[in-house]
């Protein structure tokens, strides 16, 4: 159950002494990746998954420095700010839940289901329906617009879901007019976005006691929760290092080792390859997830299973950090039970058509490989997954 979230527990630390933004006063940002972002086209042959990764993680143009430079010098805190104003119908223009879906995916630091999310908030507020029927109707196309942008998204699927469920909760019997309950419903949909939008800072604030001085950590690929994580701990002033796998294809580990660096943690890059090879030197392993399942496994970028086979073997432990609106209900049984999220592959030199390449972008780790999951619900084993996945969905 959301009341259950570690985010109220946040909020009586800091004693209401942080204020929170109020989504009805906010409007979606701007950035330089907005060309990019709103010419993503989930219909090519390469998912939009991947060009979504691409596009936030991956060094694949010359301005990408100025890029990075230019976020790092953002504050945090104003992530996910958006204007009511701004919201809805602009200029005689309908609204359309793709578009705002897309307006919050400019934004480089705001997760797809978190701009999922904002966008049902803000289906809620422009809605025209006169009868609860209807609204349920309108958010329900809405959400399955959504789902259907990217199938190959779980992070997207999940967070459309959840939403459905946690607001839906509303009867229109409660209350004595359709206006009431709307309004409830609106209440609903933005305590769920903020909810949502402070999970990477509450699992930040959960990981801390496992990460101490003098320890090394490796890490793989780019992964904005886990960066949140090492930056908290650098922060806090620990003393670590940090082993960081390039994340071919898309090369995504540059990315965080060039975060890090501003930090002034230590950081090392590693071909992936090389990961056996240095794994003797590291004390634990941190990756993100773009899924939690059922199983307490993960679907995370390719290269995260070998990763936690070889850790496993040397009896290191692997901490996952994920936020709670990943949690999907799917249960694969090997890696070829997922839908396949296509990337490009550039070896650099021709490849005959004679020889097939995989272009699979993600796999999944088993739970028995994993150590503990964090979450904003709380630190988690593998196997307790199952029992949170129904208190979300029940």
């Amino acid at each position: 159950m959301w009341y259950r979230s570690a985010s109220f527990v946040l909020d009586k630390q800091r004693g209401r002494n942080d204020t929170v933004p109020n989504p009805d006063t906010l409007s979606p940002p701007a950035s330089s990746m907005a060309d990019t972002l709103q010419n993503i086209n989930p219909k090519t042959n390469i998912s939009a998954y991947y060009q979504t990764r691409a596009a936030h993680h991956g060094v694949v143009t010359s301005d990408w420095l100025a890029q990075a430079q230019a976020a790092a010098g953002r504050n945090p805190d104003d992530e996910g700010v958006l204007r009511g104003s701004d919201i809805g119908v602009a200029g005689g223009k309908a609204f359309s839940v793709i578009d705002e879906f897309n307006s919050w995916r400019k934004q480089p630091d705001l997760a797809e289901a978190v701009a999922a999310i904002r966008a049902l908030a803000a289906v809620i507020r422009n809605s025209q329906a006169m009868t609860m029927m209807e609204l349920e109707i309108e958010l329900k196309k809405a959400s399955d617009s959504l789902k259907s942008w990217d199938t190959t998204s779980i992070s997207l699927t999940a967070g459309c879901d959840l939403f459905m469920r946690y607001v839906s909760r509303t009867s229109a019997l409660e209350y004595e007019d359709f206006n009431s309950a709307k309004y409830r419903l609106i209440e609903r949909a933005e305590k769920f976005g903020e909810i949502s939008f402070k999970a990477r800072r509450i699992i930040a604030l959960l990981s801390q006691d496992f990460i101490f001085d003098g320890c090394t950590i490796l890490v793989h690929g780019f992964s904005r929760v886990v960066l949140e994580v090492l930056k908290t701990a650098a922060q806090n002033k620990k003393l670590f290092r940090v082993l960081c796998t390039e994340g071919r294809p898309d090369r995504t580990g540059l990315r965080l080792s060039n975060e890090l660096a501003k930090l002034d943690v230590p950081v090392k890059l590693l071909i992936d390859s090389a990961v056996a090879y240095s794994l003797d030197e590291v004390d634990m392993v941190f990756v993100g997830a773009d899924g939690v399942l059922e199983s307490g496994g993960i679907i995370n970028m390719m290269g995260t299973y070998q990763i936690a086979l070889v850790a496993h073997s040397m009896n290191k432990p692997i901490y996952v950090a994920a936020e709670s609106y990943k949690f999907a209900r799917l249960y694969p049984l090997d890696q070829k039970d997922m839908a396949p999220a296509p990337r490009p592959i550039d070896f650099g030199v021709p490849i005959p058509d004679k020889v097939e390449v995989e272009t699979s972008a993600r796999d999944y780790t088993p739970p028995q490989y994993l150590t503990l999951l964090f979450t904003d619900l709380g630190v988690l084993t593998p196997s307790v997954v199952s029992d949170e996945l129904i208190q979300l969905y029940s």
